[in-house]
């Protein structure tokens, strides 16, 4: 008799940047598929792939998920197939 075993596997998301964004950090790549679970999960994904990346989306983007704008939790889920959009913080004087 074979055991289930619970386990939570990552899912493919899709990240998106913008124009700007990705000519300073991805060699102009503005889209990816990812495999990940939560936002933590996509920055640490994206910082395998561009060392570094994830620290600069940290402190210069907000996100929004299927085009959803919201507060960056790092825990926050995201949906298999779902679309993650990383968009530059416009700073206020």
């Amino acid at each position: 008799m074979q055991k289930m075993v619970d386990t939570v596997l990552p899912q493919t998301v899709r990240v998106m940047f913008t124009g700007g964004f990705s000519r300073r950090y991805t060699d102009g790549v503005r889209e990816f598929n990812v495999q990940a679970t939560t936002v933590r999960g996509v920055l640490s994904a994206m910082d395998a792939l561009f060392p570094g990346l994830g620290e600069h989306l940290e402190e210069e983007t907000s996100i929004a998920i299927d085009g959803v704008i919201h507060e960056v939790v790092y825990t926050q889920k995201v949906p298999a197939g779902c679309e993650v959009f990383f968009i530059p913080r416009i700073e206020g004087g």
